[in-house]
């Protein structure tokens, strides 16, 4: 009999607690990615939905969904949002989490990045109200609030974002995309509901995501020390993924149309230097300093959220930072 890894006991504990009497046919956007590989874990093996699984590669979907990818549930989409669907399925729930937020991406990638952040979700809208959509979840980000000023993000905030900085296409973007949501509401009364998520992390992130948790997990997996080339005073929120993915779940069944809720854990408030500190310690590796990169780093020195709305829906979080990297470490092992 096969070990249950941490994130699967994970998975477990937090599908205890949604009100997870879903029916009919969900489809989930960017699939692969961490956040959306772990809605359709919870789905596909805590619901009775026929869950549908979109994503540009099926190689990385196969390997990612190996355990259900013959269950008659499940069911994966070969599909680039940037280009209209083409099927006939009635989703009657839609969850929009495809989207490239690697930040390799805004420098290689920006014009990709903004047409997979707008003309994606106009095509999935367009899908829904020709078949029958219900509600649907748009996950944006918490980079639309911009470089703020240092006070706690509420849904109302709304800081400074450079729009002519290449990096300026990923939050400007969903800050469009934002007010897409909110006209096809008004326009054709639509059921969008908005999810921000802060940083969040976990296990079966992708291969060429370059954010610092990934990076600093791929090194203690490979029995190195985490080698920091910035002073990493950047002050951050962070959210495990299945405490993420619940809370996303509960915008879908319980969020009002037209709203956003801010999704993130305010008991995992941290620096990036104390995120390097706290997955070192747990491989039993060192920190080491190397002042020396003066890339692509987001102008963003804080970025806390508040969660006050998210609670009202009766979503709490479940595992705090430590925990939930061990178990993302322990998990990839």
């Amino acid at each position: 009999m096969a070990k249950v890894s941490p994130y699967q006991q994970d998975l477990a504990k937090a599908a205890k607690l949604l009100p997870l009497s879903l029916t009919g046919n969900v489809l989930i956007t960017g699939a692969t990615g961490l956040i959306g590989g772990c809605l359709t874990d919870i789905l596909i093996q805590f619901s009775e939905c026929e869950v549908y699984a979109l994503g540009r590669n099926r190689q990385r979907a196969e390997q990612r969904f190996q355990q259900y990818w013959n269950n008659p549930r499940f069911h994966f989409l070969e599909h680039d949002i940037c280009t209209p669907l083409d099927c006939s399925v009635d989703f009657h729930y839609i969850i929009h989490a495809a989207s490239n937020a690697s930040p390799n991406f805004f420098v290689q990638k920006p014009v990709e990045v903004m047409r997979a952040n707008l003309e994606g979700l106009s095509h999935l809208v367009e899908y829904g109200l020709q078949h029958h959509m219900q509600r649907m979840v748009y996950v944006s980000s918490g980079e639309i609030y911009g470089e703020g000023d240092g006070s706690v993000f509420t849904e109302e905030s709304s800081g400074y974002i450079d729009i002519l900085s290449p990096r300026a296409c990923y939050p400007s973007s969903k800050r469009a995309a934002e007010t897409l949501c909110a006209s096809y509401n008004q326009e054709y009364q639509t059921r969008i509901t908005i999810a921000r998520p802060c940083h969040t992390y976990g296990p079966y992130f992708t291969e060429s995501d370059n954010r610092v948790f990934a990076q600093f997990i791929r090194n203690v997996l490979h029995d190195e020390d985490i080698v920091m080339k910035s002073a990493g005073t950047q002050y951050r929120s962070w959210i495990y993924v299945v405490d993420c993915a619940a809370a996303i779940l509960s915008i879908l069944l319980k969020g009002k149309s037209g709203e956003a809720y801010n999704v993130a854990n305010a008991e995992s408030n941290i620096t990036i230097r104390e995120l390097a500190e706290k997955t070192a310690a747990i491989a039993g590796r060192q920190v080491i300093m190397n002042l020396s990169d003066n890339g692509n780093t987001t102008p963003i020195t804080k970025a806390v959220f508040s969660t006050k709305k998210l609670e009202t829906l009766g979503w709490q979080p479940l595992f705090d930072i430590e925990e939930g990297l061990r178990h993302t470490i322990e998990t990839m092992r």
